[in-house]
């Protein structure tokens, strides 16, 4: 009888299939929902929804790619300043060059994915340690941006506009309602780097580089390839994510800011599970993760709270969801 009723919670088939700390993180999210919906009328508004969805799509594509570094054991803290370095960068190429839309866009990408690449040499090759070398990339794109444009502002092409074809991917303008298809594209993205991670030999050697690096470097693995790889994957999520902040945000984009916003993509790969220490971790969970971050961004003002007290709430958050990182892994020990 005692040998069937321990752990009775997480031996549940139904737990057991989602993840206890998903299911746990998903009903957080519902229960935040609900709690914003009741407190602040406002929160009911289609607006507020849709822009609570605009925040999700930059902290998603980051907390994604950060997601993998996490995995190794190490951390991305350049995806921040980076995006907006990003962001930047494709919008100044399109609005003050002249470039095509879709040459802006690549050129964002592009500039992610030699920012990860130089991650990935710092840390991969070089050994340095992750915090101080994306420390390092993440002053470097907050000064980069303003080289890049001379010190302006950007601002990408609005929708009626040559060239605005691309804010479609986010959101539908509908006989004048804005239809967040960015939901979709997001969800979509996740699915298949979730496949990345879990069914392809590299994702499943980077999770490998996280739970034992000596162990998988004696079986033969190329450590130092896949831990690169995993920073070469934040920087292209990150690219993804400048071009979401350019298309979900009609304002300018300012040089010099984007110190901070990494930690809503790293706090959001935590909340919904991965391990500061690496070899665990789930795409599906991060994404949870992704809109408990959105719905304290949108909600807490919403209910009177000052900004001050809105960083206190997450980072309380953010403890908790280490707490039970910590919980998890002594459990496997």
């Amino acid at each position: 009888m005692g040998e069937k009723t321990k752990g009775g919670f997480s031996e549940n088939k139904f737990v057991k299939a989602i993840g206890a700390q998903r299911l746990i993180v998903l009903l957080v999210v519902i229960a935040l929902f609900v709690f914003f919906y009741i407190a602040a009328p406002s929160f009911r508004n289609y607006g507020t929804i849709v822009t609570m969805l605009d925040n999700s799509y930059y902290i998603g594509f980051m907390a994604i790619g950060v997601t993998f570094t996490l995995l190794t054991g190490g951390v991305d803290l350049s995806i921040g300043t980076g995006m907006i370095c990003y962001a930047l960068f494709g919008g100044y190429l399109i609005s003050k060059v002249g470039l095509p839309a879709w040459a802006g866009i690549l050129c964002t990408i592009l500039l992610g994915v030699v920012i990860g690449l130089a991650n990935a040499v710092l840390v991969a090759v070089m050994n340095l340690p992750p915090f101080i070398a994306t420390l390092c990339t993440m002053m470097i794109c907050r000064g980069l941006g303003s080289v890049l444009t001379g010190g302006v502002s950007v601002v990408w092409p609005q929708l009626t506009q040559p060239g605005g074809w691309f804010r479609n991917i986010f959101k539908i303008n509908a006989n004048g309602t804005m239809i967040p298809v960015g939901f979709i594209v997001l969800i979509a993205f996740a699915v298949i780097m979730s496949i990345v991670l879990n069914k392809t030999r590299p994702g499943r050697y980077i999770i490998a580089v996280g739970s034992n690096k000596e162990a998988t470097r004696l079986s033969g693995v190329n450590v130092v390839k896949w831990q690169g790889l995993a920073y070469v994957l934040s920087g292209f999520c990150a690219g993804i994510a400048g071009l979401a902040y350019a298309s979900a945000f009609q304002t300018s984009i300012q040089p010099g800011i984007g110190a901070g916003l990494e930690l809503d993509a790293v706090g959001a790969a935590i909340i919904g599970g991965t391990s500061m220490n690496g070899g665990y971790g789930t795409i599906s969970g991060t994404l949870i993760g992704v809109y408990i971050m959105a719905l304290l961004k949108i909600g807490l003002p919403l209910i009177g709270l000052a900004a001050n007290w809105q960083q206190v709430i997450t980072g309380l958050v953010l403890i908790f969801a280490v707490l039970m990182d910590v919980i998890r892994s002594n459990k496997r020990k």
